[in-house]
């Protein structure tokens, strides 16, 4: 317990940055409009090619015996992943949403009568 509460001394600045950029997020996202929760959204996503490119990073330096860490590099890279993918799939169905409807027959185009 006492190394708990050492540790919450020693970084306790960065505990107040944490708890302040949470509160900062929660205004930033409440405040936009919700047609653009979509392509923000998505934006946002592909931006975790970081996390997946640094889990990789910590996975390659920890030691073969450090359990915990290869486990949670793993999770981040296949968690990473899936929100990277699922970033591209909703923005790929959003600019579905902007194409015009194909035609499929040519007897409907006027131009071929």
């Amino acid at each position: 317990m006492e190394a708990i509460l050492t540790w919450i001394a020693d970084n306790q600045q960065m505990i107040y940055i944490v708890i302040l950029m949470i509160f900062v997020g929660i205004e930033v996202i409440g405040h936009v409009p919700s047609v653009l929760h979509t392509p923000l959204m998505s934006g946002a996503n592909a931006i975790h090619g970081v996390v997946i490119i640094g889990a990789i990073i910590v996975m390659g330096k920890a030691e073969q015996h450090n359990y915990v860490a290869l486990i949670l590099g793993f999770l981040a890279v296949v968690l990473g992943t899936l929100n990277v993918v699922g970033g591209f799939v909703v923005t790929d169905r959003m600019l579905e949403m902007f194409k015009g409807k194909a035609k499929n027959s040519k007897s409907q185009d006027p131009r071929t009568k």
